[in-house]
């Protein structure tokens, strides 16, 4: 799909707009072209005394003037709903398809730059389009207009006219040429910026902590001046386009002055010439000027375009078997000879994991850090897919379900808890949309959130500020864990999202956990053993290898690297640092 389709698409679903600027454009254009005839005209009259002809053509140049007016207004009026349309729409159909991305996906694109290109990146194509709509089409009408009725209002001058417009667009391609190489490292210049900035605002109370405020402002600032003297280069050339044009266009208007007052003799009509010839020439000026500037603003659309067709293009890499049915899966899990590499890297993260899980088990999964439990918990819940290996829920092969059964069937908390701004009800509900007000209190209730929701006045209904920087991080991964609960999926994985809770609160949700999940099959990745010893099943992870498996009391029989970790802690805890 090559850029314009892109637009094109979109392009379509407005046809009154389309239709509406461009019989505006073509009015305004032809006004303003026929305009200095009109003024040739009237001082032709002049010299005859013919004072009621000047009389009809001045009440005609103040016609085409307001024609002219008005086309203008209303051609700005449809471009402008045309061009916020369409950007809107392309907005939507790139949000959405940024939804359809795997974490393989994303991890191709930073944040920063997403975020740039929904907003930046699309002010480039609206103006792009207002370019198209109001300019590009109305400005070759013009040009070509004000060449010939220059020609015609002098035609033994015909060659300094052609030799204007031709000096003029030679010197506009010279500087839409080296603009354009500025355009291409502006909006990479500008993702940078935007990364450091959202990073820095994202680890505000990291860069604070570290005492790092100086070092970070120092960052930001070369990226910052950076793009900064980038802006000074366009900005240096948008202000040589104007003085080299004029320049241009006035050699040529005191040449044909000059060369017409030496010869007013044998040509005494031209008087009444001049003045028409003076106004195509500085249109010329004019609309090559103007046509350079939305060659410009064409540049610049066509690379943001460019960024956003590589999103429209990208394939999601996980694809998800529509045709199958929606129904939920049972909590069978089964991992077959699973190994997983992510991508760009050599180095395998899982190595040959096989095992079966039956539904209603609570499965601990523990390991040394970067030993792939949290990969293990993604793959489950298919947010990448294997290297090799099959990986089936309920039976079904993950790569012949349909994507709603998946997110149906399983439920996924992560570490770091996130809560988006609205209501505690509106987060939970994204686990549930339909969720009633005792399923609510349900969920909370097992992830021990309610006993701190229950304290506000508007309880459900208390405002998640933004970042939920209103809450704690032990408050923000209770909700999490409600949130998954809410959705009573067959499978439920806890990816370590209890490391915030106090030991306290952490054996209270554990026991819920325990008690009233009874058929839901419950995958608990955590650091501490304490946290999993009470599982079915526990299973330990180094290197990416299923090494041992069983329940806390078999492991430390049977495993010496279970034991290890076992003591470690138990060290750890004598010491009070766990």
């Amino acid at each position: 799909m090559s850029l314009f389709q892109i637009l094109f698409r979109h392009l379509k679903q407005y046809p009154k707009e389309i239709s509406g600027a461009l019989i505006a454009m073509l009015l305004s254009a032809l006004a303003v072209l026929y305009q200095p005839r009109l003024l040739e005209s009237i001082q032709k009259d002049l010299l005859k005394g013919d004072t009621s002809k000047v009389v009809s053509d001045s009440i005609w140049i103040i016609g085409l003037g307001l024609i002219a007016i008005v086309a203008g207004v209303l051609n700005v009026y449809f471009a402008a709903k045309l061009a916020q349309g369409v950007t809107s729409d392309l907005r939507e159909e790139v949000y959405e398809k940024i939804q359809s991305f795997s974490y393989a996906n994303i991890d191709t694109f930073s944040t920063g730059s997403l975020t740039t290109r929904l907003i930046s990146d699309m002010n480039q194509i609206m103006n792009l389009i207002m370019s198209i709509f109001m300019q590009l089409l109305r400005l070759p009408i013009i040009l070509v207009g004000s060449f010939v009725l220059a020609i015609i209002t002098i035609p033994r001058f015909w060659w300094v006219t052609l030799l204007v417009l031709v000096v003029l667009t030679i010197v506009g391609l010279f500087i839409l040429k080296l603009a354009n190489r500025q355009f291409e490292q502006y909006q990479v210049r500008l993702d940078k910026v935007a990364n450091l900035a959202q990073e820095n605002l994202l680890g505000i109370r990291v860069v604070k902590s570290f005492n790092q405020e100086d070092r970070q402002v120092n960052k930001f600032s070369l990226a910052s001046d950076a793009l900064n003297r980038l802006n000074l280069n366009i900005g240096y050339l948008m202000s040589a386009v104007i003085p080299a044009f004029s320049i241009i266009a006035y050699i040529a208007i005191c040449a044909v002055t000059t060369m017409i007052g030496l010869q007013i003799k044998l040509h005494p009509t031209d008087i009444a010439v001049i003045s028409p010839y003076v106004n195509y020439i500085l249109t010329l000026l004019f609309v090559v000027w103007i046509i350079g500037i939305a060659l410009m603003n064409v540049s610049r659309g066509k690379v943001s375009l460019g960024r956003i067709k590589e999103i429209l293009d990208t394939k999601p890499s996980i694809i998800f078997n529509e045709a199958a049915s929606d129904d939920t899966l049972s909590g069978d899990v089964e991992f077959d000879d699973v190994s997983f590499t992510y991508p760009g890297n050599t180095k395998p993260t899982l190595q040959h994991i096989s095992f079966n899980v039956q539904a209603g088990e609570m499965i601990g999964i523990v390991g040394a850090t970067g030993s792939g439990k949290s990969t293990l918990a993604q793959l489950i819940a298919r947010l990448y897919d294997p290297t090799s290996g099959i990986i089936k829920i309920g039976g079904s092969d993950l790569k012949e379900v349909n994507e709603r059964a998946l997110r149906k069937s399983v439920a996924f908390v992560l570490q770091k808890a996130i809560l988006f701004s609205g209501t505690i009800a509106s987060n939970l509900r994204q686990g549930k949309f339909d969720a009633s007000k005792a399923e609510l209190e349900r969920a909370s209730a097992i992830a021990q959130a309610f006993e701190f929701v229950r304290n506000y006045q508007d309880g459900f209904n208390h405002e998640v500020q933004e970042r939920s920087a209103n809450f704690s991080g032990g408050q923000k991964q209770r909700l999490s864990i409600a949130r998954g609960i809410i959705s009573n999926s067959p499978i439920l994985i806890l990816d370590d999202s209890t490391s915030a809770l106090d030991a306290e609160s952490e054996k209270k949700v554990q026991d819920a956990l325990e008690h009233k999940l009874t058929d839901t099959t419950t995958f608990l990745i955590a650091e501490k053993i304490v946290s999993v010893k009470n599982a079915d099943r526990i299973f330990v992870l180094d290197e990416g290898k299923l090494v041992a498996q069983g329940t806390h009391e078999e492991l430390l029989k049977t495993s010496n690297i279970y034991q290890e970790i076992f003591k470690t802690q138990q060290a750890r805890e004598k010491r009070g640092e766990l």
